[in-house]
């Protein structure tokens, strides 16, 4: 792609906002991060990636949080700011991406060729994609749901002046029970197509 393009993705857990980010990246030909954004981070250290995996994306517990001299004694803050400084300096390099999650949004939202979406879905529908996926039973679904959900509102709302899911933080906001994966991917490629060709005139 000759033309940066850099696309955050906010999800549900459960809509398919995963798959959904992946089918965009691989339609436009870019790079990809999500939980693989670690593997990059911490290149050949398969063990401190393992370890890191558990704090990533949670929110710092404000109980056990110590500040020293400007450092935060938080292992997840510590993990959420090399994060967002990896993606501000992928982004100033250059390289044209998608992120998902990690207030991608609004790390990103000074830069004139970035979009942003939140994928959403009604509760059945990702019920039965979490219980297919993780061979869970409905309860056992429905907790996992509402526990990464939690966190993952508790993490942006900590670092970004928006509100996780509120539709004035992106450009579009999707419920991907109305189209499914296939069409709300080509809906997503669409917009971007559409909002390129405006950045060209």
């Amino acid at each position: 792609m000759e033309k940066q393009l850099l696309v955050s993705l906010g999800r549900e857990f459960g809509s398919g906002g995963h798959e959904i980010a992946q089918r965009i990246a691989e339609e436009f030909g870019i790079a990809y991060y999500d939980h693989n954004i670690l593997d990059h981070m911490y290149e050949n250290d398969e063990e401190l990636i393992r370890f890191m995996k558990k704090y990533d994306e949670k929110r710092a517990n404000p109980f056990l949080n110590r500040r020293v001299r400007g450092h935060s004694s938080s292992l997840e803050e510590n993990l959420a700011m090399r994060e967002f400084e990896f993606i501000e300096k992928k982004a100033n390099e250059g390289e044209s991406f998608v992120i998902v999650g990690r207030c991608g949004e609004t790390i990103l939202r000074d830069f004139p060729c970035h979009v942003s979406f939140f994928v959403l879905g009604d509760m059945y529908d990702k019920i039965r994609r979490v219980e297919e996926r993780y061979q869970v039973t409905e309860k056992e679904a429905i907790n996992k749901i509402q526990r990464h959900d939690r966190h993952r509102k508790k993490f942006h709302n900590e670092y970004s002046d928006t509100k996780w899911g509120d539709s004035r933080g992106y450009d579009l906001c999707v419920n991907v029970s109305r189209l499914g994966l296939d069409g709300t991917t080509e809906l997503l490629a669409s917009y971007i197509r559409q909002w390129m060709k405006i950045l060209e005139k």
